[in-house]
C-alpha cells in the first residue's frame, strides 16, 4: 500500500448526516525522464514500472525505435528519475509520424465483451482507489499485457514500453483502454501497427478521424454488452449479438 496508495481521514457525507472515516487514495508521482543525459520530460504518474513508462514514452515520442537502440536504463525512485542511454547512431522519428495499419485481423462481438470483461477485473488499484486508467495489450481471446496509471497516455505507454522490453509483438494485437480515445492515443496506437483499439469510453473527433485516416478499427462505449464502432467496423464481426 505505501509504495501505490495513502490514506486520509475524512468526512464522509450522505442524505442522512456526515461521520468520520478514512479513505485510500491513489499516489501521485513526478518522473523525470532523461535521454542521453538530457532531460526529456517530467510527468505524473503512477510510481510503478517506472522503466515501461519511460521508454513507452520515448518511442512514443519516436526518439527511440526499438530494444536494440537502448543500451542502458537507470531507475532510481529517491531522484524521481529514469535516465535511458541510446546508441549514438539510431535515427528518431518524428513523433507525429505513422503509417496507415494494414491487418486482416478479426474478432468477434462476444470476444470483445469477454475481454472487457477480463479487463475491468485486472486492476486492483482501481478497485481500491477508483484514482487510475488502465491499458492493455491482448490477442483475440487473452489479455497477455496490462498496466494502469493515474494517467490514461502513461498507462498506455507502460503498456507499450513492457512489449518494447520484452520483444512483445504489437503488430496484429488489440489494444484495449479505459480512457477517452483522442488523436495523440491513436498516433500512439499506430506506430505500433496496432489495428484495433477498444476503449470504454469516448473518442474525440479527431480520434475518430485519424482511425479512418490510418485503418484503426475503433471501438468505443464497450461496457454492458455493447459498444459503438467508429472506424474500420468491419473487423469486428457479429455486432448484431445481444
Amino acid at each position: 500500500m505505501a509504495d501505490t496508495m495513502e490514506q486520509f481521514p475524512i468526512w464522509r457525507v450522505t442524505g442522512t448526516g456526515r461521520s468520520i472515516d478514512t479513505d485510500i487514495v491513489v499516489m501521485e508521482f513526478p518522473l523525470t525522464i532523461t535521454l542521453n543525459n538530457k532531460e526529456v520530460a517530467t510527468l505524473p504518474c503512477s510510481p510503478q514500472k517506472l522503466n515501461y513508462l519511460a521508454v513507452g514514452f520515448l518511442a512514443s515520442e519516436g526518439l527511440i525505435n526499438s530494444h536494440d537502440d537502448i543500451t542502458k536504463i537507470t531507475v532510481d525512485r529517491k531522484k524521481g528519475t529514469v535516465r535511458v542511454k541510446t546508441k549514438k547512431d539510431i535515427k528518431p522519428t518524428p513523433h507525429t509520424q505513422a503509417k496507415k495499419v494494414d491487418s486482416d485481423i478479426a474478432i468477434s462481438a462476444p470476444q470483445v465483451f469477454a475481454l472487457m470483461d477480463d479487463f475491468v477485473q485486472s486492476s486492483q488499484l482501481f478497485k481500491d482507489t477508483g484514482g487510475v486508467h488502465s491499458a492493455a495489450l491482448a490477442d483475440t481471446e487473452n489479455i497477455l499485457v496490462f498496466s494502469d496509471d493515474i494517467g490514461r497516455y502513461n498507462a498506455i505507454d507502460k503498456v507499450f514500453g513492457e512489449c518494447l522490453l520484452k520483444d512483445i509483438a504489437t503488430t496484429g494485437r488489440l489494444l484495449i483502454t479505459s480512457g477517452r480515445v483522442s488523436s495523440e492515443i491513436l498516433l500512439k496506437v499506430a506506430k505500433r501497427n496496432v489495428p484495433l483499439l477498444i476503449s470504454r469510453a469516448a473518442p474525440t473527433n479527431l480520434g475518430v478521424r485519424l482511425a479512418q485516416n490510418l485503418g484503426v478499427t475503433l471501438v468505443g462505449f464497450a461496457r454492458d454488452k455493447k459498444m459503438n464502432l467508429y472506424a474500420s467496423e468491419w473487423r469486428v464481426k457479429g455486432q448484431e449479438v445481444e
